[in-house]
């Protein structure tokens, strides 16, 4: 390792014990100041963070052709809002008592299905703003053990400490999606649930394209694959966060109904479908920072 190339990774290192140390400090603060100051922050970052503006404008002009251009830039201050909240609230769900997390997490529908449910389980959660939330209810509320696919962070203190995190209740298994999924299938014959955020661009492979609002975007057939292998039923969960410091609010939804088929395809159309109709009850709590149609189908240009 070259001398510039180390005290570059010493940086990393040091910025990454900063960050992780100022969510320690930031988490004691009561859930309405953290809140208060997530949608500052987010206003300050819709100003300065012009490429993930970008991008997420670009994400609403797809979605939502329908609005005008000032409708869209409220919509996209909204994103940034929650998605500083999201952010910043982590310390709280990384590192708070469990009777602190029980307070704040409202639970609604049926999450005691899975340990009642004889066989595997699939929980499908899409990448809203909460998502981390659902993680942690799921693993507070049902006994049964969660399996997930794991992405590394660039950041090395902040992805240890994001798995210390994720793993510290216990009865959780993460897996890297460089693994392939042999280690999630044997996790799942244990008993298992596979908790799955089958939402975000991975690339074209395993994957089709799938409209979502109308766009084509390239979508992992995988689980339904999986699903049907392993005789999973497919539960729903949905996610909220509540305005300033009321908590959240995941969902635990019936699951679906003859799910999955025998057609793949069509089974990945139908998932895109419905978090479509949970993206437009809640618009602004969605991942739109992300690029979600970077994939695109042979000979088309690209959209970013």
């Amino acid at each position: 390792m070259t001398a510039a190339r180390a005290l570059r990774r010493a940086g990393s290192l040091a910025g990454g014990y900063v960050l992780l140390a100022f969510l320690w400090c930031f988490h004691w603060l009561p859930l309405s100041w953290q809140a208060a100051f997530g949608q500052g922050l987010g206003v300050l970052l819709w100003r300065l963070a012009a490429s993930r503006r970008r991008i997420t404008l670009r994400n609403l002009a797809l979605c939502f052709p329908e609005l005008t251009q000032e409708a869209r830039e409220r919509l996209g201050r909204e994103v940034f809002g929650w998605y500083c909240r999201s952010v910043l609230e982590r310390g709280l769900l990384w590192f708070a008592p469990v009777a602190r997390l029980r307070r704040l997490i409202r639970i609604e529908g049926d999450p005691g299905f899975a340990d009642r449910h004889p066989g595997p389980v699939m929980w499908l959660v899409p990448h809203f703003m909460g998502l981390d939330v659902a993680g942690v209810a799921t693993q507070l509320h049902i006994r049964r053990g969660l399996a997930s696919i794991y992405q590394a962070q660039t950041q090395p203190v902040i992805d240890a400490a994001m798995r210390r995190a994720r793993l510290r209740h216990g009865n959780t298994e993460l897996f890297s999606r460089a693994d392939g999924a042999l280690p999630l299938v044997r996790s799942v014959r244990r008993g298992f649930g596979f908790f799955n955020l089958p939402d975000m661009d991975f690339g074209p492979r395993d994957a089709e394209f799938v409209p979502f609002f109308g766009v084509p975007a390239a979508t992992l057939v995988a689980p339904s694959r999986l699903a049907r292998s392993l005789g999973m039923t497919v539960q729903p969960v949905q996610v909220r966060l509540l305005p300033g410091g009321q908590g959240y609010v995941v969902r635990y939804l019936p699951p679906l109904a003859d799910f999955p088929t025998d057609d793949p395809l069509a089974d990945t159309r139908r998932v895109n479908a419905w978090i479509e109709a949970q993206v437009r009850e809640c618009p602004a709590q969605y991942f739109w920072v992300h690029k979600r149609f970077k994939t695109r189908p042979p000979g088309e240009p690209g959209l970013y």
